[in-house]
């Protein structure tokens, strides 16, 4: 009883191994697909992500700027339209951050 119950055990842990080399292997061979992603691919996407978010930022600060010239109101719409802007950005940037990871798997 023993002998089957280790041989089970056995047989599963190679599984289990077969699987991770295999997941290994798989990454292995994308990454030499994909070599011409290096340092220029990350700073291109550090620029992408960068300006998905100083975009819709300095659009909606000149927007507040605007507002507030045209309005006399207690509050300040540049802070608020900074905030909104900075939101929007981040939304936008974490969208083509996802649908960059997306595209590599």
């Amino acid at each position: 009883m023993s002998y089957e119950k280790n041989r089970k055990n056995d047989e599963a842990s190679d599984n289990l191994l077969s699987r991770q080399v295999g997941i290994k292997e798989q990454r292995k061979l994308k990454a030499r697909r994909e070599r011409d992603r290096g340092v220029w691919f990350g700073l291109g996407m550090f620029g992408l992500v960068g300006w998905s978010v100083a975009v819709p930022a300095l659009i909606a600060t000149a927007i507040g700027l605007w507002l507030d010239k045209r309005l006399d109101d207690q509050y300040s719409w540049t802070l608020m339209m900074i905030f909104i802007g900075v939101v929007i950005g981040c939304m936008n940037a974490w969208y083509w951050v996802k649908k960059e990871n997306a595209r590599d798997r």
